[in-house]
């Protein structure tokens, strides 16, 4: 019987599951203590919480439920995990190094159902949703990594940008960024939290009327319907004027930023006529919107997109500065270790697969 991750539980969950258990609340301080400011991963090292607690969530909850399965750091610094889950399921998470700090994206999803038909981790669909600990253990692993090879450093940002849809695991997200942002544990600021969406309606307003104040990114790609939906299938359910409805309600409720992310496909939406329109899309939301311009990652699988010439992307930016739009150009990281999210997955199942299959072969001859 597989037990549950620890860090899929938030300090207040911790605290009520150890209260009902006969234990003090000072009890569960000291657990999430040794989590993730000592970054104890056994439970009997806890040396400072009784041997007869310690016991219990042994008996209950495991605390390491990801496996690194392949490591594969770039010339940039940026280091790329392909972790085993328990299941046997893989996923990737990504350390980013940048001038402010160590950024993190993290997988919330194993596969992806979106559709989005120029993107690589949707090459696999969705077999199941990640726990709250699952995602948060990526953190874990990764500032584990981190307190190996380079001790003093820690995770400062962190981004929700990996393999699946993120609000489409709505409660588990929530409750990760809860405990990764509690000061008492790893203390990462929410303005240093960003979660990605292809643009759930829905959960853009439950998100706006949430207690977890981090920042929002949307993915747009199109300044139109007939472009957007013929490259995520999603517009289908949610046009961009309903999209647009739900950014209007969060900009309102929450007076936050929010983040535009474009990406630039060769001859598809990156022509100055597009710049253009999506300047007029953003419109009045231009003081709370920053268009985040994203250089595509060519993946094999989608040979029919090409990455915009150099021209094209800045022309495309001279545009939306000259209309008065906040926009930046994504700077690349780990264009040398299968950058494109969803690449090492994909690659190292096709691996997997090819290996069992020639396993198969020479034990049959």
């Amino acid at each position: 019987m597989k037990k549950e991750s620890i860090y899929g539980l938030t300090l207040d969950q911790l605290t009520a599951w150890l209260l009902e258990h006969g234990y003090k609340k000072s009890r569960a301080l000291q657990v999430w203590d040794a989590l993730y400011r000592k970054r104890i991963t056994d439970f009997a090292a806890m040396t400072e919480v009784h041997e007869n607690c310690t016991r219990l969530l042994a008996e209950n909850f495991s605390i390491e439920t990801l496996e690194e399965h392949v490591k594969q750091q770039s010339a940039d610094g940026t280091v790329k995990f392909l972790f085993r889950l328990q299941d046997g399921n893989l996923i990737e998470t990504v350390l980013m190094r940048h001038k402010f700090g160590l950024s993190v994206c993290v997988t919330t999803q194993v596969g992806c159902n979106i559709g989005c038909s120029f993107c690589a981790s949707g090459l696999l669909k969705k077999s199941r949703d990640l726990s709250s600990g699952e995602i948060v253990g990526q953190i874990m692993k990764v500032q584990l990594y981190l307190d190996q090879e380079r001790p003093g450093d820690r995770v400062s940002h962190v981004v929700v940008m990996g393999i699946g849809e993120p609000f489409d695991n709505f409660v588990n997200l929530s409750d990760f960024i809860r405990v990764i942002k509690d000061h008492k544990g790893l203390a990462i600021g929410p303005r240093h939290i960003t979660v990605s969406t292809s643009g759930l309606a829905d959960k853009i307003i439950e998100f706006a009327d949430s207690d977890l104040h981090v920042n929002l990114a949307i993915s747009l790609h199109a300044p139109n319907n007939e472009i957007r939906t013929r490259i995520m299938k999603i517009n289908r359910a949610i046009p961009i004027e309903k999209l647009m409805q739900a950014i209007d309600y969060y900009l309102d409720k929450t007076n936050r930023r929010i983040t535009l992310e474009y990406i630039l496909l060769k001859d598809v939406n990156d022509g100055k006529e597009h710049a253009l329109e999506l300047a007029e899309l953003v419109g009045h939301r231009r003081n709370l919107a920053n268009v985040n311009l994203i250089p595509y990652n060519p993946v094999d699988e989608h040979s029919q997109y090409q990455r915009s010439e150099s021209e094209s992307i800045t022309g495309f930016y001279d545009v939306l500065k000259k209309q008065g739009i906040s926009c930046s150009v994504r700077l690349e990281h780990g264009v040398d270790i299968d950058a494109a999210c969803g690449q090492l997955r994909s690659k190292q199942i096709r691996k997997d697969a090819n290996s069992s299959r020639n396993a198969e072969r020479e034990a049959i001859s």
